[in-house]
């Protein structure tokens, strides 16, 4: 994905709690144009929201302190924040996941490994909107 007048300048909030993947997230997102915030829990991500609004948040389903689907569902529930797209990532995409993730208002889906191009596309797809 290359920067587009709708991508150029976005600011993108990463939410995992292993650094080794919020570097890898960070460094692809950088390489496309975006500007990157990053968190390693739910309780950092919720005060990073707050404080500097993202245009996009990239969350973790498995995380300690909070999760990702706890994380989302507070995000969401703020009408400050609802409109904020939230990507979620997780090892463990199952139906029941999903079911939980849709009740939690998650824009999209990334399964682990994560597949750069895929994430890109539903990047492009999500941040656009905003």
């Amino acid at each position: 994905m290359t920067v587009t007048e709708e991508t150029a300048k976005k600011r993108i909030l990463v939410v995992d709690d292993d650094p080794g993947i919020v570097r890898f997230l960070e460094a692809s997102l950088h390489a496309a144009g975006f500007e990157v915030a990053k968190c390693y829990n739910g309780q950092e991500a919720l005060a990073a929201v707050k404080q500097s609004l993202p245009d996009l948040i990239i969350l973790d389903r498995m995380m300690p302190k909070m999760d990702g689907l706890k994380t989302c569902a507070l995000i969401k529930a703020d009408r400050r924040f609802r409109g904020i797209p939230v990507i979620m990532v997780t090892a463990s995409a199952d139906a029941a996941d999903e079911r939980l993730s849709a009740q939690v208002k998650v824009d999209a889906f990334i399964n682990k490994p994560i597949n750069i191009p895929e994430l890109m596309r539903k990047v492009e797809e999500l941040i656009v909107r905003v």
